[in-house]
C-alpha cells in the first residue's frame, strides 16, 4: 500500500473553498479544480517506498506487471488504464465533448506529424487515448449534458424572443433529429463575430430577466459567468441535469457535456483529450469538434449504487466498459475485505479508513486522502470505527 501525494490542478472554473476543505487545508483564495490521483504524465501522482517520492507512472513503467498484475497488462497494456479525480467547480467548465479510441489515435498521430507541441495552446489530442468517464456527486452538483430534442431547444430559445435566434430555430425545425441539431450547433458556432456577440449579448439580457426558479436557471447562471461567450446558446442545445450526493452519471464519447456546480469523483480513462464548444477562453476546433461530438438526442441516465452480491459493503456503479470500475464503500464498525488481484486507487471521502495487509501493516487514510494498492493478490480490510466513506477506484478483467 502508498500513500499518495496528488497534485491539484488550479483551473480558472474551480472552486475557491471545496477542495481545500476536503483536504483539511486552508484556501489558498485561488481556483482550485481537480485533485488528479494516478499516472498520467501530465500530472501523475507519487509515492515513497523508502528511497523518496518517486513517480507512479515511472514506478509501473519500471515493472508494470509487477504493479499492475499480468492480467491487466495482458488486457490494457503497461500503463494504469485510467484517472481518477476530485473535481469542484465553482464556476461552469466548458462545453466539451471526448473522441473515440480510433478518433484519439488518428488526432493525436496528425498532430504529432505537424509539430505541434503538447502543451500548445492550439493542440486537441494531448495523448492516443479515448476519455469516457464517470462522475459521482459528493453533494448537490449541476450541469449539462446530452443534446436535448430539437422541439424543445427551439421551445426555450423561442422564448427568449430574441430576433437573431430564428435561424438557429429554423434549422431545429428540420425532419431529422441528428440534422436538425448538427445544424444548429455548426451554425452557433461558425457565426460571424460581430453578429454573434451582438446575438449573445441580447441572450444574456433576457436570461438575466428570467424566471431564476424556472427552467432557465441553469442557463441564466452560465450567462452571468460567461456574458460575452457564444457557449451560452450552446447551452440552450444541452439537457440540464442534477445529481445527488451518491448518484453518478457516465459519458461516453462523443456526449456533449459541461459541468456547472458542486463537487464529484470523476473516473475516466487515462486521457486528457478535450474537443471545446464553449464557455471557455481556449481553443476551439469547431471542424474538429463536428467530427467528435454525438448529435443527436438522449436524456441523462442516473446511476446509483448496486451492491456487489460477492463483495460484502461494496457498492457498484455499473458502466459499459472495463477500463475503469468505481464502487464505494459506507463503513460504520464493520470491517470489509477486498481482493488485491487488481491495481487500485482508494479515496476516503468522509470520515477515517483504514487499510491492513495480511501482514499486519496498517495505513491510515484521513478525509481526502488516497492509496495505490498495486496487484500483489493479497487482500486489503477496510475498517474504520465511525462513520466513513471509502471509494475505489480499480479495473474489470
Amino acid at each position: 500500500m502508498d500513500r499518495l501525494v496528488n497534485t491539484v490542478r488550479p483551473y480558472a472554473w474551480g472552486s475557491l473553498t471545496a477542495l481545500p476543505e476536503l483536504l483539511g487545508q486552508e484556501p489558498t483564495g485561488e481556483p482550485q479544480a481537480e485533485l488528479w490521483m494516478g499516472a498520467h504524465p501530465g500530472d501523475p501522482s507519487r509515492v515513497d517506498r523508502g528511497a523518496g517520492p518517486l513517480r507512479l507512472d515511472e514506478l509501473i513503467a519500471a515493472d508494470p506487471e509487477g504493479e499492475l498484475g499480468g492480467a491487466s497488462v495482458a488486457k490494457f497494456g503497461p500503463a494504469l488504464p485510467f484517472l481518477f479525480k476530485v473535481l469542484t467547480a465553482g464556476i461552469p467548465l466548458s462545453i466539451q465533448a471526448h473522441p473515440t479510441l480510433a478518433q484519439a489515435r488518428a488526432g493525436f498521430a496528425a498532430e504529432n506529424a505537424l509539430g505541434i507541441p503538447l502543451d500548445a495552446p492550439e493542440r486537441n489530442y494531448r495523448d492516443a487515448n479515448h476519455k469516457p468517464e464517470l462522475i459521482c456527486a459528493l453533494g448537490e452538483f449541476d450541469g449539462l449534458c446530452g443534446f436535448r430534442r430539437p422541439a424543445d431547444a427551439a421551445r426555450l430559445m423561442a422564448g427568449l424572443g430574441v430576433p437573431g435566434l430564428r435561424p438557429v430555430i429554423e434549422l431545429l425545425q428540420a425532419e431529422d433529429a441528428s440534422e436538425a441539431l448538427r445544424g444548429a450547433l455548426a451554425a452557433v458556432l461558425t457565426m460571424d463575430g460581430e453578429a454573434a456577440a451582438e446575438i449573445v449579448r441580447e441572450c444574456v439580457e433576457a436570461l438575466w430577466r428570467t424566471d431564476p426558479a424556472g427552467e432557465y436557471a441553469p442557463y441564466a447562471r452560465i450567462a452571468k459567468d460567461f456574458p460575452e461567450d457564444r457557449g451560452v446558446i450552446v447551452g440552450l442545445l444541452l439537457n440540464h441535469f442534477r445529481l445527488r450526493a451518491g448518484e453518478a452519471l457516465y459519458l461516453g464519447a462523443g456526449v456533449p457535456h459541461a459541468y456547472l456546480s458542486g463537487a464529484c469523483v470523476e473516473l475516466q480513462a487515462n486521457s486528457d483529450n478535450v474537443l471545446r464548444a464553449g464557455l471557455t477562453p481556449k481553443h476551439i476546433d469547431v471542424p474538429q469538434l463536428l467530427d467528435v461530438v454525438v448529435v443527436e438526442p438522449c436524456t441523462p441516465e442516473v446511476l446509483h449504487p448496486r451492491p456487489v452480491e460477492t463483495v460484502p459493503g461494496e457498492e457498484l456503479y455499473p458502466v459499459p466498459i472495463d477500463e475503469f470500475r468505481l464502487s464505494r464503500f459506507t463503513l460504520d464498525g464493520t470491517p470489509y475485505e477486498i481482493d488485491g488481484r487488481t491495481p487500485q486507487i482508494l479515496l476516503c471521502t468522509e470520515g477515517t479508513v483504514d487499510l491492513t495487509a495480511p501482514d499486519g501493516t496498517t495505513l491510515t487514510l484521513p478525509r481526502g486522502r488516497s492509496a495505490y494498492l498495486p496487484a500483489t493478490g493479497a487482500p486489503t480490510r477496510l475498517s474504520s470505527p465511525a462513520p466513513a466513506t471509502l471509494f475505489r477506484a480499480t479495473v474489470t478483467l
